[in-house]
């Protein structure tokens, strides 16, 4: 009996030995992962990707796909607490017959914008595109395309850039860790989630949309908050492991110029290249969601709705202002940001006309001063009461957004020398630049909704 004991502890000495030598090696392995992802040196393509990025100030969001046929938002399935298997049915009734990618690019180029960021799969897993891992997609539907195929192909015809938006969180997939999310809820699945399973799926088809559609400018990640605390807790860890460094590394190996994003609500993880805010400006908190303060190190980029939805609401008619919208783009610029101002088609795929509309009047204002944001730089003072300032090696564009009562505006601190101020028509305006900063003396057009001086450097 004593030698039989022995051998037993010996062995349960030896498991124990084993099971702890897997952990160091375990925890060696994450070890080095994150110390890989924590030095992560972007390509030169990535670097100058991000310049161009921040030169392009201004694109185009689509929120589009199965849910628009409900016309109650993108949110619709969890907003009404619709079980998976009724969901289901939609994708009988998906047939967007009136899709045209090209007028969509066209009308992005249209009002100014340079690229085009499109749901490939937003939170009720459905995939805009012929997806080999799943047979929740479009070409299931009676539509049968491949809607990402058609406008990939506009975008390279017209010099569009092309971004994709892609949910990492699911209320349609079992293997979702949907047990410990804040969302999804009420979808009927039963049982765990296994992420194991679900990270390869995600890596399938990130390696799908990398490797099928032509170069890919950005790739934009959503659904991080899913599994922490909500936005302004003192806690936001997250309550699983999403394993980025994975996920970021396959995507860097694919296309080393492609721009990563994760709209988590978070100071930027290692990896990532583009910061993104929602429905703020940097620097701003209206909305609830933007307690991060803006990166000084890769570009930013704010997103923002023309109505106060994002997917299309048939009852939504609450569209912002032509001037509510130029003041949110150049605000953004003078703050160093671009702005991602969202589309959401109706379900026959035609743009609403009151877009269009909205669109074609940027479109002629971004004709006519659209020099004063493109290619510039923002913070080169902060953003004051009347409005924000814009720059390149040339020259600088004070953006007057608010008049104030006074006949003059304040640029403290603003002390590089100038040689002559004017506004866009080429008329002179007094200017007096002392040790504290630069005062301007304008003269206000009355109806304009950004009146802008050009200061030229010497």
């Amino acid at each position: 009996m004593r030698y039989r004991e022995s051998i037993n502890r010996k062995q349960n000495n030896l498991r124990s030995m084993r099971k702890l030598m897997t952990l160091i090696l375990w925890l060696s392995s994450i070890h080095l992962l994150l110390n890989a992802q924590e030095n992560y040196q972007p390509s030169s393509a990535n670097l100058m990707a991000r310049k161009d990025f921040q030169d392009d100030k201004f694109g185009m969001f689509i929120h589009w796909g199965l849910s628009s046929v409900l016309g109650d938002g993108e949110w619709v399935m969890q907003n009404r607490k619709i079980l998976k298997k009724d969901y289901q049915r939609y994708i009988r009734t998906f047939n967007p017959v009136d899709y045209d990618p090209e007028k969509w690019v066209l009308a992005a180029k249209a009002a100014g914008m340079h690229y085009i960021v499109f749901i490939t799969r937003h939170h009720d897993g459905f995939s805009n595109w012929d997806t080999k891992y799943s047979d929740w997609k479009i070409t299931n539907t009676p539509y049968g395309k491949d809607a990402l195929k058609m406008l990939a192909d506009a975008c390279h015809k017209h010099g569009m850039k092309l971004g994709l938006y892609y949910s990492t969180l699911d209320w349609y997939r079992d293997d979702y860790p949907h047990e410990s999310g804040r969302t999804g809820q009420y979808s009927g699945r039963d049982g765990k989630g296994d992420y194991n399973s679900y990270l390869q799926f995600m890596k399938n088809q990130l390696t799908e949309l990398l490797t099928n559609y032509g170069p890919i400018m950005s790739i934009w990640f959503d659904g991080h908050w899913d599994q922490t605390n909500p936005e302004g807790h003192d806690d936001r860890s997250s309550r699983i492991n999403w394993k980025y460094d994975e996920i970021y590394s396959l995507i860097h190996r694919l296309q080393p110029a492609t721009l990563i994003g994760n709209n988590h609500h978070l100071t930027p993880f290692p990896g990532e290249d583009f910061q993104m805010f929602e429905r703020d400006l940097p620097g701003e908190n209206t909305s609830g969601l933007s307690y991060q303060e803006a990166s000084a190190h890769i570009p930013v980029e704010t997103c923002e709705t023309m109505s106060d939805s994002w997917g299309y609401r048939v009852n939504d008619t609450q569209y912002k202002s032509v001037k509510t919208l130029i003041h949110m783009l150049a605000g953004a610029a003078g703050r160093n940001a671009n702005l991602l101002l969202n589309v959401g088609p109706l379900p026959n795929g035609a743009l609403q006309p009151e877009n269009i509309d909205t669109l074609t009047a940027i479109g002629h204002w971004t004709q006519q001063y659209g020099s004063s944001l493109f290619n510039t730089r923002g913070k080169i003072i902060e953003p004051q009461e009347w409005g924000v300032v814009t720059g390149n090696d040339q020259e600088v564009f004070v953006h007057i957004l608010n008049p104030p009562h006074e006949d003059y505006i304040f640029l403290p601190g603003f002390t590089t020398p100038i040689t002559t101020a004017t506004n866009y028509q080429g008329e002179k305006i007094k200017f007096t630049q002392v040790p504290e900063g630069t005062f301007i003396y304008p003269e206000y057009k009355k109806g304009e909704p950004d009146w802008i001086i050009r200061l030229r450097k010497k």
